[in-house]
């Protein structure tokens, strides 16, 4: 891939390894209400795409939950529910993402939102001694400060126009097909890392590390 420039990085399942089944099994654990009746991976309730995008406040959301689940006790049991999903970052892939950023314009691009963002940042810090991911990206777009979210082509169109790149020298990784499919129609080239593959192996395979 001798003409690639740009590379767009997920972040969840990609940087930061992620478990959505934990967060269903704490939910579940508050409730008797199945919470994956509305929320996976791969479709979640319009209640969750709202938040990604930005569109309702976190008190809204967990009001919401609250009343969907069923669920009268602390408000912090549910944020730490929520939070469950997110596990850690391994040292060896920010590496990765030093190296590439030597070689590559480089963005991440995430769907999530406040919450997920305050508490990924504050892991990064307390494990590796960083604020944020700034430094690891020329950019980082996260859906609910944009008021858009993946996989619809207005969010990758976006980042292709404010950087001034071309889709035919750019490629986006992503762990879900939808993601991988929307930005695909954006003429990107977008490629599904498997389950279990590290990023580092996977550019490799690509011939871009």
């Amino acid at each position: 891939m001798q003409h690639i420039k740009n590379i767009i990085f997920d972040l969840g399942g990609v940087i930061i390894n992620l478990d959505t089944n934990k967060t269903i099994s704490e939910f579940n654990k508050l409730s008797y209400m199945p919470f994956e009746a509305i929320y996976t991976q791969a479709s979640q309730d319009a209640l969750f795409d709202n938040f990604d995008k930005g569109l309702i406040s976190t008190k809204e959301f967990f009001t919401e939950i609250r009343k969907q689940i069923r669920y009268e006790g602390p408000e912090n049991e549910l944020l730490n529910a929520w939070n469950a999903m997110l596990l850690d970052v391994p040292e060896k892939r920010l590496d990765v993402l030093v190296k590439m950023k030597q070689n590559y314009n480089t963005f991440l691009l995430s769907n999530t939102c406040e919450p997920h963002i305050a508490a990924f940042e504050h892991d990064l810090y307390q494990h590796h001694g960083v604020k944020n991911f700034n430094d690891y990206f020329d950019e980082v777009y996260y859906s609910c400060r944009m008021g858009m979210r993946k996989p619809n082509k207005e969010i990758f169109e976006f980042v292709l126009k404010q950087n001034d790149l071309k889709p035919e020298e750019t490629v986006f990784i992503d762990d879900s097909i939808q993601h991988v499919k929307g930005a695909g129609e954006c003429g990107i080239s977008a490629f599904l890392l498997p389950k279990g593959e590290e990023i580092g192996s996977f550019l490799k395979g690509l011939n871009l590390l």
